[in-house]
């Protein structure tokens, strides 16, 4: 009984039968093969033997002697996880504002967790406030740290209307989130599939030349929709946009991918997908108030990251494939 090919052969889909020049060790371990079975090997029966064997080895001929492709280097996020479960409790704003004025990795839990910014945390009568202030953020926030149905995703952005937060992954591991305020109710922010286009570090709303947006990304551009620091109020308030705090805003714009033009500025690449998903009750208290009672009460799980990407996965991965291509051919 032949043993299987050694390492180096691989088995070609089509089962495509290759004459192959099999290496010293192969031959060795034939010939011992052969010789525990006691045949009484020659020189010509050996010569016709190995012969034999070589042409019946199976191989991709298409891959022999090529180089693997290169295996995906999973994102290691190190996460400091909360001393003890989580809980809420109100204090008032602006006390708690000056009481923790040296504090900005405090600062940025609380204003994550109410969705404002710290001018408008001061102006509040009553703000949410941790029990534990030491863990990453991603603790404090609805998104889960790893999502298997778009680990073979490079990069993905996750906009939550009904929990004003936002997440960035790289092959299915969290990479950054925060908060977001999103479109009023006269305004909505437009939900669906969209990708990161053009950018700006300062530009000029639409809606008012006297409101100056920082660390502008666009997703939409005919309606001149995307991410960008303003002022956050702790709900939607935006004429559409995504508004984010300036840290975050700054990284997401460093983070993801434009779109590529060419000469007549047509889209040959798109840049970073966008899921835009949920939808947001005006009409009842925050939402976020909720973690009062239950500091999971807005966990949005994997299951539910996997049916929201799924009807977008295919477009995701082909636009994915186009752009890995053309990194390749460029790095020729």
């Amino acid at each position: 009984m032949l043993s299987a090919p050694a390492a180096g052969f691989n088995r070609c889909p089509s089962m495509i039968i290759c004459v192959v020049r099999p290496s010293i060790e192969t031959l060795a371990r034939i010939s011992l093969q052969l010789q525990l079975l006691n045949i009484n090997i020659t020189m010509k029966t050996y010569f016709l033997g190995t012969a034999l064997i070589s042409t019946l080895l199976l191989c991709n001929c298409n891959q022999w002697d090529a180089t693997p492709p290169p295996i995906k280097a999973k994102k290691n996020v190190e996460r400091k996880k909360p001393l003890a479960d989580i809980s809420y409790h109100y204090e008032g704003g602006k006390q708690w504002a000056n009481k923790h004025k040296g504090n900005p990795a405090f600062q940025r839990i609380v204003t994550a967790v109410n969705r404002a910014d710290l001018k408008h945390i001061a102006s509040m009568d009553s703000i949410l406030v941790p029990s534990d202030s030491i863990a990453d953020i991603a603790y404090y926030l609805p998104f889960p740290v790893t999502a298997e149905a778009i680990k073979e995703t490079d990069k993905v952005i996750f906009f939550s209307y009904a929990t004003q937060s936002f997440a960035a992954y790289e092959n299915g591991e969290l990479v950054y989130t925060g908060a977001t305020n999103m479109g009023r109710k006269k305004d909505p922010t437009p939900t669906g599939l969209f990708y990161t286009n053009w950018k700006a570090e300062t530009t000029t709303s639409t809606f008012n030349d006297e409101w100056e947006l920082k660390w502008n990304f666009n997703i939409e551009n005919k309606l001149g929709v995307g991410w960008h620091q303003y002022e956050m109020p702790g709900y939607p308030a935006s004429h559409s946009c995504l508004r984010l705090m300036e840290e975050d805003a700054q990284y997401l714009y460093g983070w993801a991918n434009q779109w590529e033009l060419n000469k007549k500025e047509e889209v040959i690449l798109k840049g970073t997908p966008v899921i835009i998903f949920g939808s947001y009750n005006f009409d009842a208290v925050k939402p976020w108030t909720a973690l009062l009672a239950n500091a999971h009460a807005l966990d949005i799980s994997e299951e539910e990251i996997s049916q929201i990407v799924s009807p977008y996965l295919p477009q995701m991965m082909a636009e994915q494939v186009k752009r890995n291509k053309n990194k390749v051919e460029v790095g020729k």
